[in-house]
């Protein structure tokens, strides 16, 4: 494990509690990339200094202790300009980072496809633009460590028209990419697929939700990002309707604009969805900073107008006084097959407050029909009327489905 301190600067307007969050995620961070923080500094000011992020005095005090233990590492609870970061590795002689690097670090290590790989480096590129006068020598004082994985591990000569040149070429093959994934999302579209997107806080527990409705084997970890590539499977809720389920990447405070951009195609899952889960940690102390977070977040993608259910997770871990901040919502354990259960009964409830009730009778022959409608709407009641040889249906349907209008004219095997 890498040793390594955490610096952060709390200005007057700053919220409390938010900043006590960020180093506690910060250190979280850290850890996730494989590091160990051996103490946090905290300096407050009115303003954060132009050119060494916090006070001399601080500094020395920081070198002072870097040098008596021998740690090779700082980081930075702000993104740092060129500038700062050029002159705190000078001042510090040791590897300097910042929260976006960091970040960037955790996502080149999880990124698994071509896509998750490209989008990271376009990112890290993105952000070491501006950086590379200067930065040659803070690459070699971080060694083979935390903040080097991705374009510093390849020695990426520093070179700014290399690196643009190396941009345009992936942005390049990220819209190839792009545009297969919108064919793939209009084939879904006009298959009308029902899809629900599993969003929330990094580390709340989304991937073991995912894996345990679908049967998946998506990475599961206690740990920060621990999703970054997007996976998407069918579901069946108790009705006998049939939904996709995505896994996204995890939402965080404060996460990068790098990334946002870099990840845009990733998170459109979420625009793209019919449905939202989101899923909070509620036995975090911070659980309604998360959801705020999140929720800011949907509304930056143009997501927040879709039906959402909340689901408070990891109710083995409240007390008796939990009570939801967002409603509707549901609270689960997501290891508790009773809860998932009552989960699936919670989603088919809230879709049906925005669908349209309908009846109808089926001829007992035309199966196929009756598949039909029992995959693509909710079905609360199925009757066999043996002397008609007929089934009579009753149940919701989204108003744009192809099959709406049918089922709402019941054109199909009427009673006489």
């Amino acid at each position: 494990m890498e040793q390594a301190v955490i610096v952060a600067c709390q200005l007057p307007n700053t919220d409390e509690e938010r900043f006590h969050s960020s180093i506690e995620e910060l250190q979280s961070l850290t850890e996730t990339a494989h590091g160990q923080v051996h103490k946090i500094f905290v300096q407050k000011r009115n303003k954060i200094h132009p050119a060494l992020y916090i006070g001399e005095g601080k500094l020395q005090e920081i070198k002072d202790y870097l040098e008596m233990n021998d740690i090779g590492l700082v980081i930075f609870n702000d993104e740092l300009s060129p500038g700062q970061m050029s002159k705190l590795a000078d001042y510090l002689d040791v590897g300097i980072i910042d929260r976006t690097q960091l970040i960037l670090d955790i996502f080149a290590r999880r990124a698994n496809t071509k896509e998750g790989k490209l989008q990271v480096e376009l990112a890290q590129l993105q952000y070491m633009l501006p950086r590379i006068y200067g930065q040659g020598k803070n690459m070699s004082r971080l060694g083979g460590g935390i903040g080097t994985r991705g374009p510093g591990e390849t020695k990426l000569e520093t070179d700014r028209r290399h690196i643009r040149r190396r941009i345009d070429d992936i942005k390049m093959r990220l819209s190839q990419v792009v545009s297969q994934r919108n064919q793939y999302r209009k084939r879904r579209k006009e298959n009308r697929a029902f899809q629900i997107a599993v969003v929330g806080y990094t580390n709340a527990g989304k991937s073991t939700l995912f894996n345990r409705l679908t049967n998946s084997e998506s990475f599961e970890e206690n740990q920060l990002f621990a999703t970054l590539d997007p996976l998407t499977r069918q579901i069946q809720l108790p009705s006998g309707f049939r939904a996709l389920l995505s896994d996204t990447v995890g939402f965080i405070q404060d996460l990068p604009t790098t990334l946002i951009a870099a990840f845009r195609s990733t998170l459109e899952e979420v625009t793209e969805a019919d449905f939202i889960l989101h899923m909070v940690d509620a036995s975090h102390q911070d659980h309604i900073q998360h959801e705020k977070t999140v929720q800011q977040l949907l509304t930056d993608l143009g997501a927040d107008h879709l039906p959402m259910l909340t689901v408070y997770n990891k109710r083995d871990l409240l007390d008796a006084n939990f009570f939801p901040a967002t409603l509707p919502a549901v609270t689960i354990s997501a290891h508790d097959p009773i809860d998932l259960k009552r989960l699936l009964d919670k989603i088919e409830e809230v879709i049906v407050e925005d669908w349209e009730p309908f009846q109808i009778y089926i001829q007992a022959s035309d199966s196929n029909f009756l598949h039909r409608v029992e995959s693509n709407s909710i079905v609360k009641e199925r009757d066999f009327l043996e002397e008609d040889e007929k089934y009579f249906v009753k149940g919701w349907i989204d108003r744009e489905h192809p099959l709406y209008h049918q089922l709402k004219n019941n054109r199909r095997g009427e009673k006489e």
